[in-house]
Protein backbone atom coordinates (compact mmCIF):
# COMPACT_ATOMS: atom_id res chain seq x y z
CA UNK A 1 0.00 0.00 0.00
CA UNK A 2 1.62 3.29 -0.87
CA UNK A 3 2.86 5.74 2.07
CA UNK A 4 0.02 8.21 1.36
CA UNK A 5 -2.40 6.09 1.99
CA UNK A 6 -1.83 5.66 5.57
CA UNK A 7 -1.56 9.72 6.39
CA UNK A 8 -4.54 11.08 8.53
CA UNK A 9 -6.58 13.33 7.26
CA UNK A 10 -7.37 16.35 8.88
CA UNK A 11 -11.13 14.86 8.34
CA UNK A 12 -10.20 12.93 11.80
CA UNK A 13 -10.05 15.24 14.74
CA UNK A 14 -6.85 14.45 16.47
CA UNK A 15 -5.49 16.13 12.85
CA UNK A 16 -8.05 18.77 12.24
CA UNK A 17 -6.21 21.73 12.02
CA UNK A 18 -2.55 19.88 11.53
CA UNK A 19 -0.47 20.22 8.52
CA UNK A 20 -1.16 16.65 7.61
CA UNK A 21 0.99 17.70 4.12
CA UNK A 22 3.90 17.93 5.71
CA UNK A 23 3.80 14.25 6.96
CA UNK A 24 5.39 12.20 4.10
CA UNK A 25 8.18 10.08 5.25
CA UNK A 26 7.58 10.99 8.65
CA UNK A 27 7.22 7.40 10.70
CA UNK A 28 3.74 7.79 11.96
CA UNK A 29 4.27 4.70 14.16
CA UNK A 30 7.54 5.54 16.33
CA UNK A 31 6.22 5.89 19.86
CA UNK A 32 8.05 6.11 23.01
CA UNK A 33 6.91 4.50 25.55
CA UNK A 34 7.08 5.88 29.58
CA UNK A 35 6.56 3.77 32.06
CA UNK A 36 6.25 5.13 35.24
CA UNK A 37 6.42 2.75 38.59
CA UNK A 38 4.06 2.61 41.22
CA UNK A 39 4.82 5.23 43.88
CA UNK A 40 7.89 6.68 41.66
CA UNK A 41 8.32 10.25 40.04
CA UNK A 42 9.31 11.05 36.35
CA UNK A 43 9.94 14.77 34.63
CA UNK A 44 10.63 15.35 31.19
CA UNK A 45 11.19 17.91 29.06
CA UNK A 46 11.32 18.59 25.26
CA UNK A 47 12.46 21.47 23.33
CA UNK A 48 11.86 22.28 20.00
CA UNK A 49 14.26 25.20 19.16
CA UNK A 50 16.10 26.80 16.42
CA UNK A 51 18.90 24.40 15.87
CA UNK A 52 20.96 22.73 12.53
CA UNK A 53 19.61 19.40 14.45
CA UNK A 54 15.77 20.82 13.78
CA UNK A 55 13.97 19.04 10.89
CA UNK A 56 11.30 20.57 8.89
CA UNK A 57 8.70 18.25 10.71
CA UNK A 58 9.00 17.28 14.28
CA UNK A 59 6.59 14.47 15.33
CA UNK A 60 6.68 12.97 18.82
CA UNK A 61 4.56 10.74 19.94
CA UNK A 62 4.55 9.46 23.67
CA UNK A 63 2.66 6.63 25.09
CA UNK A 64 2.73 6.94 29.09
CA UNK A 65 1.73 4.90 31.52
CA UNK A 66 1.24 6.23 35.78
CA UNK A 67 1.41 3.58 38.20
CA UNK A 68 -0.20 3.59 41.70
CA UNK A 69 0.16 6.57 43.77
CA UNK A 70 3.18 8.00 40.92
CA UNK A 71 3.65 11.17 39.19
CA UNK A 72 4.49 12.18 35.57
CA UNK A 73 5.73 15.60 34.85
CA UNK A 74 5.75 16.73 31.11
CA UNK A 75 7.25 20.11 30.10
CA UNK A 76 7.35 21.13 26.31
CA UNK A 77 7.91 24.29 24.23
CA UNK A 78 7.55 24.02 20.18
CA UNK A 79 9.31 26.67 19.20
CA UNK A 80 10.69 25.65 15.70
CA UNK A 81 10.25 23.47 12.61
CA UNK A 82 7.42 24.03 10.06
CA UNK A 83 5.37 21.47 11.68
CA UNK A 84 5.79 20.60 15.46
CA UNK A 85 3.35 18.49 17.27
CA UNK A 86 3.77 16.57 20.97
CA UNK A 87 1.12 13.73 20.88
CA UNK A 88 0.86 12.22 24.71
CA UNK A 89 -1.67 9.16 25.32
CA UNK A 90 -1.73 8.72 29.42
CA UNK A 91 -3.24 6.09 31.29
CA UNK A 92 -3.40 6.68 35.14
CA UNK A 93 -3.80 4.10 37.75
CA UNK A 94 -5.11 4.75 41.66
CA UNK A 95 -4.01 8.13 42.98
CA UNK A 96 -1.28 8.43 40.06
CA UNK A 97 -0.91 12.42 39.01
CA UNK A 98 -0.45 13.38 35.66
CA UNK A 99 1.59 17.18 35.16
CA UNK A 100 1.48 18.94 31.49
CA UNK A 101 2.79 22.57 30.55
CA UNK A 102 3.43 23.36 27.26
CA UNK A 103 4.33 26.14 25.09
CA UNK A 104 3.96 26.72 21.48
CA UNK A 105 5.16 30.31 19.67
CA UNK A 106 5.57 30.90 16.15
CA UNK A 107 4.97 32.70 12.85
CA UNK A 108 5.25 32.28 9.20
CA UNK A 109 3.24 29.26 7.60
CA UNK A 110 4.37 27.19 10.87
CA UNK A 111 2.41 24.88 12.41
CA UNK A 112 2.60 23.62 16.22
CA UNK A 113 0.25 21.69 18.44
CA UNK A 114 -0.22 19.95 21.76
CA UNK A 115 -2.60 16.79 21.20
CA UNK A 116 -3.34 15.06 24.41
CA UNK A 117 -5.77 12.26 25.81
CA UNK A 118 -5.39 11.61 29.50
CA UNK A 119 -7.30 8.23 30.70
CA UNK A 120 -8.28 7.95 34.33
CA UNK A 121 -8.77 4.67 34.47
CA UNK A 122 -8.33 3.79 38.33
CA UNK A 123 -10.00 6.02 41.23
CA UNK A 124 -8.68 9.02 43.12
CA UNK A 125 -5.99 10.14 40.43
CA UNK A 126 -5.27 13.95 39.24
CA UNK A 127 -3.88 15.59 36.19
CA UNK A 128 -3.49 18.87 35.44
CA UNK A 129 -2.73 20.39 32.06
CA UNK A 130 -1.56 23.75 31.45
CA UNK A 131 -0.95 25.07 27.52
CA UNK A 132 0.00 28.61 26.39
CA UNK A 133 0.63 29.47 22.55
CA UNK A 134 1.78 32.73 21.00
CA UNK A 135 1.37 33.51 17.10
CA UNK A 136 2.01 36.09 15.03
CA UNK A 137 2.17 36.50 10.79
CA UNK A 138 0.20 33.37 9.39
CA UNK A 139 1.88 30.71 12.09
CA UNK A 140 -1.14 28.29 13.71
CA UNK A 141 -0.95 26.89 17.41
CA UNK A 142 -3.12 24.19 17.73
CA UNK A 143 -4.30 22.44 21.04
CA UNK A 144 -6.85 19.45 21.18
CA UNK A 145 -7.08 17.10 24.54
CA UNK A 146 -9.09 14.47 25.55
CA UNK A 147 -9.72 13.78 29.49
CA UNK A 148 -11.35 10.36 29.96
CA UNK A 149 -12.67 9.20 32.74
CA UNK A 150 -13.90 5.32 32.95
CA UNK A 151 -16.82 4.09 35.29
CA UNK A 152 -14.56 2.91 38.28
CA UNK A 153 -12.35 6.23 38.00
CA UNK A 154 -14.18 7.76 40.93
CA UNK A 155 -12.94 10.82 42.85
CA UNK A 156 -11.17 11.47 40.11
CA UNK A 157 -9.68 15.51 39.80
CA UNK A 158 -8.67 16.62 36.14
CA UNK A 159 -8.57 19.94 34.71
CA UNK A 160 -7.46 21.74 31.11
CA UNK A 161 -6.32 25.58 30.57
CA UNK A 162 -5.42 26.73 27.78
CA UNK A 163 -5.36 30.53 26.35
CA UNK A 164 -3.94 32.06 22.89
CA UNK A 165 -2.45 34.96 22.31
CA UNK A 166 -2.41 36.55 18.50
CA UNK A 167 0.30 39.27 18.33
CA UNK A 168 -1.06 40.16 14.16
CA UNK A 169 -3.77 39.67 12.32
CA UNK A 170 -3.71 36.56 9.97
CA UNK A 171 -2.06 34.45 13.01
CA UNK A 172 -4.47 31.34 14.55
CA UNK A 173 -5.09 29.37 17.41
CA UNK A 174 -7.18 26.44 17.48
CA UNK A 175 -8.70 24.71 20.84
CA UNK A 176 -10.83 21.65 21.15
CA UNK A 177 -11.29 20.53 24.88
CA UNK A 178 -12.89 17.47 25.10
CA UNK A 179 -14.39 15.66 28.52
CA UNK A 180 -16.08 12.02 28.32
CA UNK A 181 -17.07 11.37 31.92
CA UNK A 182 -18.41 8.06 32.90
CA UNK A 183 -17.70 8.28 36.46
CA UNK A 184 -20.21 10.15 38.66
CA UNK A 185 -18.62 11.63 41.78
CA UNK A 186 -15.64 13.62 39.75
CA UNK A 187 -13.75 17.08 39.28
CA UNK A 188 -13.42 17.80 36.26
CA UNK A 189 -12.74 21.28 34.51
CA UNK A 190 -11.77 22.38 31.20
CA UNK A 191 -10.96 26.14 29.94
CA UNK A 192 -9.87 28.04 26.67
CA UNK A 193 -9.70 31.32 25.90
CA UNK A 194 -7.90 33.43 22.54
CA UNK A 195 -7.31 36.70 22.72
CA UNK A 196 -4.45 39.84 21.93
CA UNK A 197 -2.52 41.78 24.34
CA UNK A 198 -3.72 44.39 26.80
CA UNK A 199 -3.79 47.42 25.18
CA UNK A 200 -4.63 48.77 28.46
CA UNK A 201 -1.84 47.32 30.26
CA UNK A 202 0.57 48.54 27.35
CA UNK A 203 -0.59 52.11 28.07
CA UNK A 204 -0.27 51.81 31.34
CA UNK A 205 3.78 50.99 31.04
CA UNK A 206 4.04 53.12 28.40
CA UNK A 207 3.22 56.00 30.71
CA UNK A 208 5.52 54.94 32.95
CA UNK A 209 8.71 54.75 30.77
CA UNK A 210 8.78 51.35 29.33
CA UNK A 211 9.52 51.11 25.73
CA UNK A 212 6.48 49.21 23.63
CA UNK A 213 8.87 46.35 22.56
CA UNK A 214 9.82 45.69 26.86
CA UNK A 215 5.96 46.03 27.22
CA UNK A 216 5.33 44.07 25.30
CA UNK A 217 7.93 41.42 25.95
CA UNK A 218 7.05 41.35 29.56
CA UNK A 219 3.54 40.77 28.67
CA UNK A 220 4.23 37.75 26.64
CA UNK A 221 6.31 36.51 29.52
CA UNK A 222 3.89 36.89 31.70
CA UNK A 223 0.93 35.34 29.41
CA UNK A 224 3.42 32.13 28.70
CA UNK A 225 4.88 31.78 32.73
CA UNK A 226 1.69 30.28 33.79
CA UNK A 227 2.45 27.32 31.38
CA UNK A 228 6.06 26.35 33.65
CA UNK A 229 4.72 27.19 36.76
CA UNK A 230 4.28 23.65 38.56
CA UNK A 231 7.96 23.27 37.24
CA UNK A 232 10.20 23.27 40.18
CA UNK A 233 13.51 23.83 38.60
CA UNK A 234 13.96 27.30 38.19
CA UNK A 235 17.44 27.16 36.66
CA UNK A 236 15.12 24.59 33.80
CA UNK A 237 12.11 27.12 34.02
CA UNK A 238 14.36 30.16 32.83
CA UNK A 239 15.84 27.81 30.18
CA UNK A 240 12.70 26.88 28.38
CA UNK A 241 11.05 30.78 29.24
CA UNK A 242 14.23 32.40 27.26
CA UNK A 243 13.86 29.67 24.09
CA UNK A 244 10.09 30.84 23.99
CA UNK A 245 10.93 34.54 24.53
CA UNK A 246 14.09 34.62 22.17
CA UNK A 247 11.69 33.30 19.10
CA UNK A 248 9.44 36.25 19.73
CA UNK A 249 11.87 38.38 19.75
CA UNK A 250 13.51 37.44 16.35
CA UNK A 251 10.16 37.57 14.72
CA UNK A 252 8.71 40.72 15.80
Amino acid sequence: MPEAATLPTRREEAWRYSAVDRLQGVALDDWRVIDVPAGESFRDTLVIADGAATKPTELHRWRVTVGEGATCELFAVLSSAEYARLEIEVTLARGAHFELGGITVGGRETVREFVTRVVHASPQATSNQVVRAVHWGHGTGNFLGNIDVLRDAQKTDAAQDFKGLLLEKGASVNAVPQLEIFADDVKCAHGASIGQLDETARFYMAARGLSPDLARRLLVQAFLGDALVALDDDDLRDAMMQVALDKVDRAL
